[in-house]
């Protein structure tokens, strides 16, 4: 899928085969059953041009991303902790490429809701250190807003998060 996706264009058995075979051997009756096997799956649509197929797929690697994301969280017994998890494990450039989505999503006629302003005669008793920066699981623990976030963060306060090794969802090749 990969390949087919860095085309982004209609790819012949052939063409996928010579880009592969730049980094490593393989037979074109091997790419040929693969991309057999993606049509027969839904993943990459094709069209008969002479003797072949031109392959090209069903959908964009970035709404594939989304669908694995929607598919995981739908199948949380706690969708909201599972989000509050997720979100303790990005990096600070992903919770701000996250932000930028939602703001995209929600539009300029609904823009997030923005935080009081504050009083500066009278700032919040609780008032930290902007520059202080806490997992969100930490954050999140015991949020009564959201079920199954009372023991969140609390198992490993002062430790650093123990985080699974990132998955390979490319799908392929």
């Amino acid at each position: 899928m990969t390949r087919v996706w860095q085309w982004n264009r209609p790819v012949t058995v052939r063409e996928v085969l010579e880009d592969i075979q730049r980094d490593r051997s393989i037979a074109y009756t091997t790419v040929m059953t693969v991309l057999d096997n993606l049509h027969q799956k839904g993943w990459v649509r094709r069209e008969a041009e002479g003797r072949a197929y031109r392959y090209e797929a069903v959908s964009t690697r970035a709404a594939y991303a989304a669908a694995l994301m929607n598919d995981s969280w739908s199948q949380s017994d706690n969708p909201a902790a599972a989000l509050v998890a997720f979100f303790g494990m990005m990096s600070p450039e992903q919770r701000e490429a996250l932000t930028d989505a939602v703001r995209m999503v929600q539009g300029p006629e609904n823009p997030p809701s923005a935080p009081p302003p504050e009083n500066p005669a009278n700032p919040p008793e609780s008032a930290e250190p902007e520059d202080t920066e806490e997992p969100a699981d930490a954050r999140n623990a015991g949020n009564p807003e959201i079920p199954g976030t009372e023991n969140l963060g609390t198992e490993n306060q002062g430790k650093p998060a123990n985080r699974p090794p990132a998955q390979n969802t490319e799908g392929g090749r």
